[in-house]
């Protein structure tokens, strides 16, 4: 059997090809039959305003994890930085589970961190200002219970000014600050660490025989996962939607 991990999907109804492509990646782990375990790490929407709001494009991405789940396969999510909204009514509906960021999970005879990877972009000092902000609790309920139309119009606004701030930021401060990763992985005593949100897909082998496994995000035509069995270890690897 075999675990999978993915990360930054961005789904959204405006990408209708890349919400195909994840589907038909959900049905590839059911006819192979070998999917024990399926790991969200994040941004797995570009946007969710709440699990009060539904459209056709969200019954079929609730419809595609419940397959999957239905078939067997554990399915676990983790909040990122633009779905941090999601919460426990999605996840029955979907069938997976809620999982805390950052979590250690056990593969083998390893224990493995898994984060979404925004909290180790300590240099983006700005960015780390607003994220303890939004996931405050206090602050998420006061949003939620604004009308949906509000929610819309704030989660639009975010993501135009995103766009900008990014724009006037070197690359080196949106990535993970070297000494976040070490002091993360020495709090939670393992090795190894799996996240995404740098949207940088690469193995990092770090000092003292530690690894940092960065996933990729999605686009229209490919995705990347990390496979993980008993014989083969971990395997970060791109393929065609």
């Amino acid at each position: 059997m075999a675990i999978y991990f993915i990360s930054d999907l961005h789904l959204e109804p405006g990408r209708p090809a890349l919400a195909q492509g994840f589907v038909n990646y959900l049905q590839r782990l059911i006819d192979q039959g070998d999917a024990q375990q399926l790991y969200i790490l994040g941004d797995f929407f570009e946007v969710w305003i709440g699990d009060d709001f539904s459209n056709p494009f969200v019954d079929q991405v609730k419809a595609a994890l419940r397959a999957v789940a239905d078939s067997g396969t554990e399915v676990f999510l983790m909040h990122g930085n633009r779905d941090f909204l999601i919460g426990e009514a999605f996840c029955r509906a979907a069938g997976c589970t809620l999982l805390s960021d950052p979590s250690v999970i056990q593969l083998g005879n390893q224990e493995v961190l898994l984060m979404h990877g925004d909290s180790l972009c300590t240099r983006d000092v700005e960015y780390m200002k607003v994220r303890q902000m939004f996931r405050d609790p206090q602050w998420q309920q006061a949003l939620l219970s604004k009308s949906i139309d509000e929610r819309i119009a704030f989660a639009r606004q975010v993501r135009s000014e995103s766009q900008s701030d990014q724009q006037m930021k070197s690359a080196d401060i949106m990535d993970v600050t070297p000494a976040e990763v070490d002091r993360e992985l020495t709090e939670h005593q393992v090795a190894t660490l799996i996240h995404g949100h740098t949207h940088r897909p690469a193995v990092h082998q770090l000092d003292n025989g530690k690894c940092r496994y960065v996933l990729g995000d999605w686009s229209d035509e490919s995705g990347w996962e990390i496979r993980w069995d008993e014989t083969s270890g971990l395997q970060l690897q791109e393929f065609s939607l």
